[in-house]
């Protein structure tokens, strides 16, 4: 009988973590590392990529534009030349519009008007980023006859928006855009598709679903949030890793096309 921790190890395997340099992205890339992986911290911005690695052990900063596939192929070639192996995927990488201090939405979002141009980009890098990625990166998993891919959800690709959460007495209305909903419900259904393609095989594919994770919030915010979770609360932003790493590793050997969701209750109303 093997001991239960032995299947949370990832020594000797190699990970690439897309938007690895965001707020759960680089929580991400740390748990893995803990773990023993060789870690590839992937982001548009090379400059906090590198910086966000330095502070990881066993990790590699580089750029990566996950609408491009010559930069995809670039990085995914690039690993296998450095590190012969490509084990894990987490496609981390999205655009989400925030409402902490950093990144205030200023617009409405309003769909009655939203722009035609946003919601192509958001598409672009939401979905047509995750499916580039993980071609490219299947490939290689293929050759391994073996990998894991973990695709980032949001409880909003489970349903539609509280959009009351974000009203503030006094102010104008905010929403969140039309565009988060669409492409997180259809992460889902690329995590299903990609799973069962891969039947009979060990690639396994499967999906994680946090829940909102607090980062400087004002109270209102936290407030409104926190009313609609049945644990009264934000997430932490470590409160994902666990679950990350249970779908990385062996761990969850008999897992594919399901989705782990960790949103202190949210969805259980």
């Amino acid at each position: 009988m093997s001991d239960i921790l032995s299947k949370f190890s990832l020594k000797d395997k190699v990970a690439l973590v897309t938007g690895g340099a965001g707020l759960l992205g680089r929580e991400f890339s740390l748990t893995l590392a803990q773990a023993g992986a060789k870690v590839y911290v992937a982001d548009l911005n090379e400059k906090v990529a590198l910086q966000t690695a330095g502070e990881i052990p066993s990790a590699v900063g580089i750029r990566l534009d996950v609408t491009d596939p010559d930069s995809v192929n670039k990085v995914v070639e690039q690993i296998i030349q450095e590190s012969s192996r490509l084990d894990i995927l987490v496609n981390s990488a999205a655009l989400d519009p925030k409402f902490d201090p950093a990144n205030m939405v200023t617009a409405s979002n309003a769909f009655e008007n939203y722009p035609l141009d946003s919601w192509q980009s958001a598409l672009n890098v939401n979905l047509t980023g995750p499916f580039l990625v993980s071609q490219a990166v299947a490939s290689q998993m293929v050759k391994q006859k073996k990998g894991s891919i973990i695709n980032i959800c949001s409880t909003y690709g489970l349903g539609g928006p509280d959009q009351r959460i974000y009203e503030k007495p006094g102010q104008p209305p905010v929403f969140k855009p039309v565009y988060y909903t669409v492409t997180k419900a259809g992460i889902l259904g690329l995590t299903k598709y990609l799973a069962t393609y891969y039947a009979g095989t060990d690639i396994r594919i499967n999906a994680l679903t946090p829940g909102g994770v607090f980062n400087d919030h004002d109270d209102t915010f936290v407030k409104n949030y926190s009313a609609r979770t049945v644990m009264g609360r934000m997430a932490h932003k470590d409160e994902m890793n666990g679950a990350l790493l249970f779908l990385a590793s062996d761990a969850s050997s008999y897992m594919t096309g399901g989705n782990v969701v960790v949103d202190g209750g949210w969805t259980a109303w």
